[in-house]
């Protein structure tokens, strides 16, 4: 029971355990309806992951700062097609052009919260329709192909059957992201502003910089992944892009983060991550209906916000603590 408890306590913890008894169960399915089980599956849930991950990386680094960057989806989507436009004369190039494009919205975002002491939900609300009306802008609202083949061929090729370049990037960003919130005092610095901004501002901590730090990684990550998405698929679509708004917050709140702040690490969000692109590829496989999937990602989000209730934890302390005061209770009396 002990046991029990500092998983339910730790978000990350509880997120990586809910993915292997998960991915548990889909191999024991597997097998005893006769599906075939081999590195195809894996690099299927690690391509999901690297279009979703990065963007939820960044989402989660927002909310650890106790905000919340709605214009996630609308920066994918300029990203990619910024990246493709860009990158006719150049792959690198189009990346770099995104990255740039993500950096300057993160950042303007964030001075905009910071100097004019706005909230977050309204300036990034903004901020989505106002990236989201750019890529239209720049695409004509029309799709747009990016011909160079091999760099498509190079993003999907796997790396040790399970990997690809694109999920490679997406582990390196979070094991990077990681360290740094772990072992940095940046990382410090945001855990303490998103826990008590105005303790964390009396104790010298510049507040402000981490805010618009946070709001420049996300847009930064989401501009990142939609480049290379749209590499991947060899065209850019500012309309077809834009469903990765649900998932990343669904694998954020997974990988325990809270809008209350301070809470959430980068592994925890990896974790709640790939438990929602194993749900997908493993209900997929199973031949389950596509509207059943929402039902059990919705079932196991409603299963995460009760465990993270007060009410349960102090019940299942509560019961980790019986044994013991019998225990003391039935002891022997001295006389």
């Amino acid at each position: 029971m002990k046991i029990v408890e500092l998983v339910l306590r730790n978000g990350t913890h509880r997120a990586f355990a809910l993915f292997v008894a998960l991915a548990a169960a889909f191999v024991a399915v597997a097998l005893s309806a006769g599906l075939p089980l081999s590195g195809e599956t894996g690099f299927s849930v690690l391509q999901n992951f690297a279009t979703f991950g990065p963007v939820a990386l960044g989402l989660g680094l927002t909310m650890l700062v106790r905000e919340f960057d709605i214009s996630i989806a609308g920066m994918f989507g300029l990203g990619g097609c910024v990246a493709v436009l860009v990158g006719a004369s150049g792959p690198a190039l189009g990346v770099a052009a995104a990255i740039a494009v993500g950096l300057f919205g993160g950042v303007a975002q964030g001075v905009f919260m910071t100097r004019l002491r706005l909230g977050s939900v309204a300036v990034t609300l903004g901020g989505l329709l106002t990236f989201g009306g750019l890529a239209y802008v720049l695409t004509g609202n029309r799709s747009v192909p990016f011909g160079n083949l091999e760099i498509a061929l190079a993003m999907n090729a796997p790396i040790l059957q399970i990997f690809s370049l694109r999920s490679l990037v997406a582990w390196a960003l979070f094991i990077v992201a990681a360290a740094i919130v772990a072992f940095t005092r940046v990382g410090r610095d945001m855990i303490a502003t998103g826990s008590d901004r105005q303790a964390s501002a009396l104790a010298g901590v510049s507040t402000d910089s981490i805010i618009i730090g946070a709001f420049a990684a996300s847009g930064t990550l989401s501009a990142l992944a939609g480049a290379l998405l749209s590499y991947s698929l060899s065209a850019a679509s500012p309309a077809g892009l834009s469903d990765v708004s649900v998932p990343a917050v669904a694998a954020v709140i997974l990988g325990g983060a809270s809008l209350s702040g301070g809470t959430g690490r980068p592994l925890g969000t990896a974790a709640g991550v790939l438990i929602l692109c194993l749900l997908r590829t493993g209900l997929t496989a199973l031949g389950v209906s596509p509207y059943v999937h929402e039902v059990v990602t919705g079932a196991i989000l409603l299963a995460v916000a009760i465990a993270d209730g007060p009410d349960l934890i102090r019940r299942v302390s509560d019961a980790t603590r019986m044994p013991s005061i019998r225990l003391r209770a039935s002891g022997p009396r001295s006389s």
